[in-house]
């Protein structure tokens, strides 16, 4: 598959800022909640979508049926079989969105996106642009 040069720089960039808020969610949940047996504790890979208590994941939407259009909806998964309550996971999505729109603009200085609400889900959402090869 052809990929456009600039597009692996802001998925390393992109990666950069949601490893942010795993770090954060992470060291404030430590110990809260029971690691899902089959999940490697925090560190024990190279990814921290794939060890730890929380899952960060960006993935791009093309944005049908969105008031918004396209854009990269971050899901925001916890690695438990503890029962979580409903209040308590709208709390943590809710620090994950407030750290994504506090520190977003570190990570794209150059760009005008913004994070926003869509529905349930955490959405970024503005500038995507590659520019010309």
């Amino acid at each position: 598959m052809v990929q456009h040069p600039k597009l692996g720089e802001w998925q390393k960039k992109l990666q950069q800022l949601i490893n942010v808020v795993d770090d954060y969610l992470e060291d404030k949940y430590k110990g809260r909640y029971r690691l899902h047996p089959a999940r490697p504790r925090r560190g024990k890979t190279s990814s921290k979508t794939q060890d730890g208590l929380f899952s960060i994941t960006a993935s791009f939407s093309l944005g049908y049926g969105s008031k918004f259009g396209r854009g990269y909806v971050v899901d925001v998964h916890l690695a438990t079989l503890d029962d979580v309550e409903k209040e308590r996971i709208a709390e943590i999505e809710e620090e994950a969105f407030k750290i994504l729109k506090e520190k977003l603009p570190e990570y794209f200085p150059e760009r005008e996106i913004t994070v926003e609400r869509d529905g349930k889900l955490i959405k970024i959402v503005g500038d995507l642009s590659l520019g010309e090869v």
